[in-house]
């Protein structure tokens, strides 16, 4: 434009110094004809460069867009990722992501036997890429606060409600997939894809704990109580039998008595032998005589005692 300018002054200063101040008039008029020219062509390209710069718009991975149309609204369209087009200022480019993200709830609800429950549930959720337009429609970009937490909450209500407390313990795994059956068919309804629902936290209140470990210790002293039953009862057995054995022991010794009374002479020597033994191996000197042994085989107690025996009258 510099260029031009001086170019128009310098023709117009040559012509004036021929011609006279009519012809330094012109050349002024062309020189500004020439800067008007210019400063539209810096604008033609000033709007070349916007429209191209505001023409592209990037789709990072992961993500997805849609596009919103100042003249006929949303189009039908999912853009992908990469490089994507668009027409400046009539057309605004919405870019969703798609990729999985958690979102936790934790809420407190009833059983079946009316227990209170605190549950605590974790998801796994994403929008449906094919469905994005209607979610903008219809949700807009803050989709997930607005539909899980709700739903959430009252699947987890209606499915613990059909458990008892010790069955929502015991049988974890259902409870867990019921809700997640349950928790899809809901999101569904809002185009909203669950990848993995799970149970994280669940617990009771402080009296149904302190009821439940109090059953517990209930059942183990009953069940202590069974085995000290139990080992009372086989003390009485043994007892009953040692009593049957030592009963039997007595009356097989009175018959052996009474069909041999050299039992008696035996039993004696086994018994003296025994008595000799101890005094063997004590350390003190100690004199016995042959009655205090029960070594008098061939005194008078065998002839005595056969004496009571025939006047009991133990043989006939």
């Amino acid at each position: 434009m510099a260029k031009q300018v001086n170019k128009a002054a310098a023709s117009g200063g040559g012509g004036g110094g021929g011609s006279g101040g009519g012809s330094g008039g012109g050349g002024a008029g062309r020189a500004a004809a020439a800067a008007a020219q210019s400063v539209t062509a810096l604008a033609v390209a000033g709007g070349l460069a916007y429209g191209t710069y505001n023409s592209i718009y990037t789709v990072p991975g992961g993500h997805r867009a849609v596009m919103f149309n100042r003249v006929t609204g949303m189009k039908d369209s999912v853009y992908g990722e990469g490089l994507n087009f668009n027409i400046p200022w009539f057309e605004r480019p919405i870019i969703y992501d798609i990729r999985t993200r958690p979102v936790n709830l934790q809420t407190l609800t009833g059983s079946k036997d009316l227990q209170m429950v605190t549950i605590a549930v974790r998801v796994l959720h994403k929008p449906n890429p094919n469905k994005l337009v209607w979610i903008y429609q219809t949700l807009g970009m803050n989709y997930d606060e607005r539909i899980l937490p709700s739903v959430m909450n009252e699947s987890a209500k209606a499915i613990v409600a059909r458990y008892n407390a010790n069955e929502l313990l015991t049988k974890r795994d259902l409870v867990s997939r019921a809700i997640s059956e349950d928790l899809q068919r809901r999101a569904s309804q809002f185009n909203i894809v669950l990848d993995d629902v799970a149970i994280t936290h669940l617990s009771f209140s402080p009296e149904y704990a302190r009821a439940v470990e109090a059953k517990q210790v209930a059942q183990q002293d009953a069940e202590k109580a069974k085995y000290v039953v139990l080992g009372a009862q086989q003390e009485k057995k043994t007892i009953i039998t040692r009593a049957r054995g030592e009963a039997e022991s007595a009356e097989l010794i009175g018959l052996a008595v009474k069909k041999n009374p050299g039992f008696m002479k035996l039993r004696r020597i086994d018994v003296a032998r025994d008595i000799a033994d101890i005094v063997a191996k004590s350390g003190n000197k100690v004199y016995l005589n042959a009655d205090s042994l029960l070594l008098n085989l061939v005194g008078d107690a065998d002839e005595k005692f056969e004496k009571s025996i025939k006047k009991k009258g133990w043989f006939w």
